[in-house]
């Protein structure tokens, strides 16, 4: 029963926390958007970097840590 307990602490964590900024796995670059206007909400997340030109939907995300 503690597992499930552990379970319900991260989806709540996740529910509540506030968007992070993300930045480019290639050069770091906080200039990304999103591909197409169709991603979101017809086709999976896709950005582009407009500093170094990556393509993906993979990104890098920071967050700040709780005192």
């Amino acid at each position: 029963m503690k597992a499930l307990g552990n379970v319900r602490d991260v989806f709540r964590t996740i529910k509540h926390r506030k968007p992070s900024r993300i930045y480019c796995p290639r050069c770091a670059s906080p200039k990304l958007s999103l591909y197409s206007s169709l991603d979101l909400w017809l086709t999976p997340q896709k950005y582009i970097c407009t500093e170094c030109g990556y393509v993906g939907s993979i990104v890098m995300e920071l967050e700040k840590e709780e005192e």
